[in-house]
């Protein structure tokens, strides 16, 4: 299928690994220009190596930290002054720590905070005059944890809410000015660092070796397998065409069904 996003031009945060990289990957393979933005050069450099020996895409890179307004306007600037418009937005980048509640402090929460939904918040504002003059799309990535979350992913969940709520507002803005905004929220996410990572948490927590803990893990969901990239990326890359053009202001779960939608 076609998906028409040829010659778009797409901006991905936290594009150099993991959920991301397949993002922007699958963009460009549809037939957009992309701009990828994280704070690892090398990282990026990489990924943009790759996106253009496979696709043929122009793919261009940011190094930023989007955890403050400062790195938020230089993303800004570097679109702005590389590809002079905007087609698509796909906030991504988020980092927030798991972990008992009494034991997360102030700048644990901070964090997740500043990267995530103020990141979200300040990409938005700052490019939402290039998004209404293209018609553009905005997608954020959540996360199920906005809907059901744990007792050790306090600050995740929260966040993650706060995101969902934030992008039901913009929507309707989005309907006044003719942009797109829509929300996925991937589960468990296999194949990623960040996964690796709270695997290990859960893990040294529980005492199990970590194909005991994913297997646990597993089954607690009842699911068939985790997630991975691509299964989001393929989402988020119909979301960002103009075959989707009608679905506005929508949450669309990726996990297997997990996480009940009906």
């Amino acid at each position: 299928m076609d998906l028409g996003l040829e010659g778009k031009i797409a901006l991905v945060t936290g594009a150099s690994r993991g959920i991301g990289r397949a993002i922007v990957g699958k963009l460009a393979e549809e037939g957009a220009d992309v701009m990828l933005v994280a704070r690892n050069a090398a990282n990026l450099e990489k990924a943009c190596a790759d996106i253009r020996e496979t696709t043929g895409r122009r793919a261009e890179l940011c190094s930023a930290d989007l955890s403050g307004p400062h790195g938020i306007q230089t993303a800004f600037e570097a679109v702005r002054r590389t590809y002079g418009r905007i087609d698509i937005l796909v906030n991504n980048a988020g980092d927030t720590r798991s972990g008992d509640f009494l034991t997360l402090d102030e700048e644990a929460w901070e964090s997740g905070f500043a990267l995530k939904f103020f990141g979200y918040v300040r990409m938005c504002r700052t490019l939402w005059p290039m998004l209404k003059e293209s018609h553009g799309t905005v997608i954020n990535i959540v996360g199920t944890g906005a809907l059901t979350p744990g007792p050790h992913f306090a600050i995740g969940g929260s966040v993650n809410a706060a995101v969902a709520n934030f992008s039901k507002a913009l929507a309707n803005l989005g309907l006044a000015d003719d942009v797109n905004v829509n929300v996925v929220h991937p589960g468990t996410v296999a194949e990623t660092d960040r996964y690796e990572t709270l695997l290990a948490r859960s893990a040294e927590a529980l005492g199990l070796e970590r194909d005991e803990a994913a297997r646990r893990s597993l089954a607690s969901q009842g699911i068939r397998r985790f997630a991975l990239p691509a299964d989001v990326a393929t989402v988020t890359a119909f979301l960002a065409s103009p075959l989707a053009r009608h679905v506005q202001g929508t949450q669309t779960i990726v996990d297997g069904g997990s996480t009940k939608g009906l």
